[in-house]
């Protein structure tokens, strides 16, 4: 429903007076000798009366339109005047950034400037030593021929002295050596006629060793009856010997002769006999009233071959004799 309705004609409040009929035009005279002009009909005039005034109901309607038509005027003057000021401030900070970006640029061109300046000066100090570089290069090879052909020269020189030197002491040492050849032929002379003696004598010897059964195995023994006969038998190379000398002991504990312990029991220097106790293999068996170059044999787990002892010379409470031990034993695992 409108607020301003649409008056009809006559309809209003009758103390207004209607509106007047305007007055009509002045009669068309039409020009001479011409027609007469064609006949117009004007509309009837309409008169609108004002509108009524709003009856009680209306009015409160009247007053909530005229209340938001002056809210929103007050908004519109709000966000005019907000508008505004944010328009100033983007002035302002546009003001800022364009005085920021000036003096960047500012700033940037003098440093653009100043870098252009030092990478001009480090080319030029660059190609400065590029030039000298250039020319020590050359100096330097110039130097270096020289000192090749010094260093030739004097290497040379000191090969053909080394080879004089050389010459000169290979004579000197061929004549050394030929003098020296010469005194050891001598010598060898001189030891074949020592060692065919000695060989000879040795030889003699072990023809003279005396030979005896062992007691083990039944087989006729070779023994040494004292120390030339004893070197004989170690020139042999057939056995290891192991001599010693062991005397009665007060406190009972065996003699350590080889891999095997020797106790003297006791002896008897006339009969030339004489008792001891054997330990091997952490057995110990006495040996009883055993007479001077007796082999006495004995077997151990060390060797498939038997142990021999042979006491040469018998004193009171003293034995002296030697150990003779084959030479392969077996490798404990």
């Amino acid at each position: 429903m409108s607020i301003f309705p649409n008056p009809s004609p006559g309809s209003g409040s009758g103390s207004e007076p209607p509106p007047s009929t305007p007055p009509a035009p002045p009669p068309y005279a039409p020009p001479p000798g011409g027609q007469p002009p064609p006949t117009y009909y004007a509309a009837p005039p309409q008169s609108y009366a004002p509108p009524a005034p709003a009856s009680g109901g209306s009015g409160w309607k009247f007053g909530i339109l005229f209340v938001i038509v002056v809210l929103l005027m007050g908004g519109n003057v709000y966000l005019y005047l907000q508008l505004d000021k944010v328009k100033k401030d983007l002035t302002a900070a546009n003001d800022t950034a364009q005085s920021r970006i000036d003096k960047l640029e500012e700033s940037t061109s003098v440093n653009t400037r100043s870098n252009r300046k030092t990478v001009d000066e480090l080319r030029d100090q660059l190609e400065r030593a590029r030039r000298q570089a250039s020319l020590a290069l050359g100096q330097a090879k110039d130097e270096a021929l020289k000192k090749v052909d010094e260093t030739r020269a004097a290497l040379e020189a000191a090969q053909e002295q080394a080879k004089q030197q050389l010459s000169s002491d290979i004579t000197r040492v061929r004549e050394s050596a030929d003098t020296k050849i010469s005194a050891v032929g001598t010598e060898v002379t001189s030891v074949k006629g020592d060692v065919a003696a000695t060989k000879s004598e040795l030889e003699k010897t072990v023809a003279d060793l005396k030979r005896a059964t062992g007691e083990l195995d039944g087989h006729s023994v070779l023994i040494a009856t004292n120390q030339k006969e004893l070197q004989a038998l170690q020139a042999l190379g057939e056995r290891n010997y192991v001599q010693f000398t062991i005397q009665k002991s007060k406190n009972k504990q065996p003699q350590k002769v080889g891999d095997i312990g020797i106790l003297l029991k006791g002896t008897d220097p006339k009969k030339n006999r004489y008792t001891i106790e054997l330990t091997a293999d952490d057995k110990t068996v006495e040996k009883k009233d055993r007479v001077v170059n007796e082999p006495l044999q004995f077997m151990t787990s060390k060797a498939k071959q038997p142990y021999e002892i042979v006491v040469n010379d018998i004193k009171k409470d003293t034995i002296v004799g030697y150990v003779s031990i084959p030479k392969v034993l077996n490798t404990r695992n």
